[in-house]
Formats: C-alpha cells, structure tokens, sequence
C-alpha cells in the first residue's frame, strides 16, 4: 500500500500505510478518550465540587461556559481545517485543553472554575471541529472509514466505562480536582502521537483564502447573547434590560444571516440548510445534544443530592449510560447496513431516549438498583444508535467540499442544544426546588433559616448539613426531617428537568419523520455510502 509524506502531505486522497494509518489513528483515539474523560468525569464530581466551592448558582454554568466556548470555536476551527489542514489545530486544541484543565484543578473559586472551563470549552471546540474530521481526510472510502471508526469506538467505550467510576473514585479519595489532572496524560500522549504521526493534509484550493472573521464575531456574539438570555431571564424576569438583550440577540443573528449571505466564503455555509437531510440532521443534532447533557449532568445531582448517594456509588450508577453509548454505536454499526431503511435507526434511538427519560423522571431513591442501570441502559443504546448516524449522514450528504464545516456544523448543533438542556433544565430545577422547599416548610416553624435549605448545597456538603443540623438541634428542631423534605423537593425538581427532555425526545422522535428515505448503496471499491434523495445543490 503506498504511503504518503507524514508531516507535509499537500494533499487529501492519497494512500496511508497501515502502520502509519494505526499510529496516526492512535493519536486521534487519545484526543477521543480525552473530550469523554472529561464530560463524563466532570459530571460525576461536579455536585461535590459545587459544594466545596459554595457555588451552586453558578451549577449549570460549570457546564454551560464549556459548551457555549465549544459551539462557537466548532465551526470557525471546522472552516480552517477545511483552508489550512487540520494537524496544526489539532496539536494547538491539546495544548490549550491541557493547560485550562490544569487551571480548573488549580481554582479556588466557582467564577476561576467556570473561566476555566470555558478556555478548556476553546480547547474542546478546536479538537471537535478538527480532530474528527481528521478520519474522512485520512480515509475517504467510507467502508474502509466505518472499519477504522472502530479504534474510534473502543477508545470512546474504554473512557465512558472508567470515566465516571474514576470521577467517582478520585472525587471521594483524592479530592475533585484530580479529575481534571487525569487530563494531562493524556494530552501528553495524544500530543506525541498526533505530531508524529498525523500528516498534514489540505484540500488544494483554486482561489484565494478570504477567513470570515466577521462571520465568527456575530457568531459568537448570537451565541453568547443566547446563553445569557436563556441563563437570566427566569431570574430577572422580563425587565427591560432582558427584552433588550433578547432583541440584541436577534438582530445579532439577522446580520449573521445577512451577512453570511452575501460573503463569497462564509463561515457558515447557509446553503447546507437548504438541503432537507442537512436541516433535518442538524435540528435532530440539537434535540440530542439537549437529551444527553441534561442526564450527564443532572442525573448524577439527582442521585448525589436526591438520594443521598456518595460520589463513587453515583459513578458506578451512570457507567451503564455512557457504556452503552459505546455499546449501541457498535451494534448501529452492524445493524444499519443490514436495514433497507437505515432512517429506522434514528426512530428506535429516539423511543428508548423517550422511554429512557419518562422512568428516570420517576425514579426514586426506593427503586432497586438493578431498574435503575435498565434506565441508564435504554438511554445509552438510545443515544448510540443516534449519534453516529447523524454524523455519517452528514458527511456523505454534504460531500467532501464541506465535509469540515459540515462535521463541525453537527457537531456545534448538539453542543447548542447541550448548552440550552443544561441552562433550561437547570433553570426549572432551581425554581422548582425552591417553590417545592417553601411549600414543605411548616409556616412559622422554619421560616428564620428557610434559606438555608432553598440552597441545595446543603444536601451535598456534608459540613454545610452538619452545622445546619446542629443549629436546628440547639433550637430544639428536628433538623434530619428537614433535610429529607430538601431531598424529596430536589428530586422532584429534577424530575421537572428530566420530564422536559423526556418532551424534547418525543419531538426529536417526530421529527425523524422530515429526514429523507437514506439508502445504502456499495460503489466502486465496495464502498458503502449513504445517500438521500436530494443532493446538496
């Protein structure tokens, strides 16, 4: 098998040799295992980290400065893979990952902790808008691609399977902020791997390179105007200040539309929304990114603050979620080319996600363990017979012109509906925690301290409960039976929280209806490509 230079291949099409082909694949199967560390490492410690931070207003924006950083540098590092090649951001996307995650285990602060993440977010956005894109560029046939893909699967299933047990483990042995330390390794040896292995390979451009810099500045000004809009207007209420960013907001996006238009080489090609597949996909895209972030982060406070659990015993519980992720992106994988209806796929993913969401909305700390991992298992497989599809769909509809913005695209669309699950669940669950916790309270009896409980901190940090229950027992109270009326008026927040993803789910369900019939066909080289209906015009 020929191969090419390793370092400054000019072209994309050419040929690996195998060896250099599993090294270089290598490399992008660290840089994956390290993104699924850290989200599902995170999610596990982040209740903890909450509580010894004393910061639970600023819960969702743990996560939330994460994905709001990731979903506007996807598609502008997406589109300068697509002009300069990929290697150079990949290798500066480890570094910069690397070092603000050192800085969130240094911070001593929740606002140093949500600034962090929100460089590591930088960091995120360049290695999802590049180093996944990488896989295409090296392996254009796609049989071949979806026989690669599987290094790509494993290392995505070794990290879901250690990583939340891990979270658990150094959280409640080694403090939280080991969690974030377990990132530098890993970078150090996905930084080796993908220097020396990974070629520099760029599509040969006929014109001039013209970088829409206006486009990423309205971008990330829409964005971020969203975050805020959906973060504080259930706080502040519909002020004049909120209409005034809410109208901001929109006519941030009307000028990116405007100007994307009208821009000989867009960010942001708004063609790809023309096609029926590509706008069908991205929507699903966002539904799913909604679903998962709601569970990743907040099924681990349901168990931690709700039920009472430790940080080892709430990883050991989600491991089968993110497993299974794993699990049924491999039987997708052996299921799909079988179907003479591959969009079948997409409507059982989204039944179990439905299914999944409406008993985890009921579960209580009673329910035998064994139901809850069947929970977590039916949204795993949910979410694995989702996700890589969309993808592959993606790629083979928009062909290899915006095979970069397209992937990156997709890819901004799940952490958009992310940054939105976190920030919308997390909303519902304050003021339904609060109203429920005013509610339980006898009047008169507990009224001077109510506030104490209306912070859910009081149900993670143990040295925050314990002086709340002394407190209450110099008064002659019963502070334990308080604490439990904290705990069920949690648990039936985020109840709330996960109804409205189970919702989100139904939607996304019928939306699978708009997706285009897929085939899969075998081209020359036995090649098997998805196609829709209608092409990319």
């Amino acid at each position: 098998m020929p191969s090419i230079e390793p370092l400054n291949a000019p072209e994309s099409g050419r040929m690996l040799s195998v060896r250099q082909s599993l090294l270089a694949m290598l490399g992008l199967c660290f840089v994956t295992m390290m993104v699924a560390v850290d989200q599902t490492v995170v999610g596990t410690a982040l209740p903890t980290i909450v509580a010894e931070l004393n910061g639970f207003k600023l819960y969702a924006w743990v996560a939330s400065s994460y994905l709001l950083a990731s979903v506007i540098t996807i598609p502008i590092f997406g589109r300068l893979g697509d002009y300069y090649g990929r290697k150079p951001f990949v290798v500066a996307s480890i570094v910069v990952f690397t070092i603000a995650s050192i800085l969130c285990g240094m911070s001593n602060t929740m606002l140093q902790l949500v600034l962090a993440r929100g460089l590591q977010g930088v960091g995120g956005g360049m290695l999802i808008g590049t180093a996944f894109a990488c896989v295409p560029d090296l392996f254009p046939d796609s049989h071949v691609r979806l026989r690669w893909q599987i290094l790509l699967s494993s290392a995505f299933g070794i990290a879901n399977a250690f990583g939340p047990s891990l979270g658990g483990l150094l959280t409640q042995n080694a403090g939280w902020r080991s969690v974030f330390y377990v990132n530098v390794p890993i970078g150090i040896a996905s930084l080796f791997f993908i220097w020396r292995f990974l070629p520099h390979i760029r599509q040969v451009q006929t014109g001039a390179i013209h970088l829409d810099w206006q486009g990423a500045i309205l971008v990330a000004l829409g964005l971020g105007g969203l975050q805020m809009f959906v973060q504080f207007l259930p706080q502040q209420g519909a002020n004049l200040p909120m209409v005034l960013l809410g109208l901001g907001t929109l006519l941030v996006f009307a000028a990116l539309v405007y100007w994307e238009k009208r821009c000989p080489q867009p960010l942001i090609p708004l063609d790809m929304f023309k096609n029926k597949s590509l706008a069908a996909l991205f929507s699903m895209s966002v539904f799913v990114g909604f679903i998962m972030f709601a569970l990743l982060f907040y099924l681990p406070l349901l168990m931690q603050g709700g039920f009472g659990a430790n940080p080892q015993q709430v990883g050991l519980l989600i491991t089968p979620l993110v497993v299974c992720i794993t699990i049924g992106s491999v039987l997708n994988a052996r299921i799909i080319v079988r179907l003479s209806r591959p969009n079948h796929m997409l409507y059982a993913g989204f039944a179990l996600l439905v299914v999944a969401c409406a008993t985890l909305s009921s579960a209580q700390h009673t329910t035998p363990v064994p139901l809850l991992i069947a929970y977590m298992v039916m949204a795993g497989l949910g979410l694995g017979f989702v996700m890589p599809n969309l993808t592959v769909f993606a790629q083979e509809t928009a062909g290899r012109s915006l095979l970069g913005i397209s992937t990156a695209m997709l890819q901004s669309m799940r952490m958009i509906g992310g940054m939105l699950g976190t920030a919308i669940v997390g909303t519902v669950v304050s003021h339904y925690y609060v109203e429920s916790v005013r509610k339980a309270v006898p009047q008169g009896e507990g009224t001077t301290w109510i506030a104490q409980l209306e912070d859910p901190q009081v149900l993670v940090n143990h040295a925050i409960q314990s002086d709340f229950m002394g407190a209450l027992f110099r008064q002659g109270l019963n502070g334990e039976s308080f604490i439990e009326l904290a705990r069920l008026a949690l648990v039936s927040a985020i109840h709330s929280g996960l109804f409205l993803a189970m919702l989100v789910a139904i939607v996304a369900l019928v939306w699978v209806y708009r997706l285009p019939r897929v085939t899969l066909s075998r081209s020359a080289g036995s090649a098997v490509q998805p196609r829709t209906e209608k092409p990319l015009e």
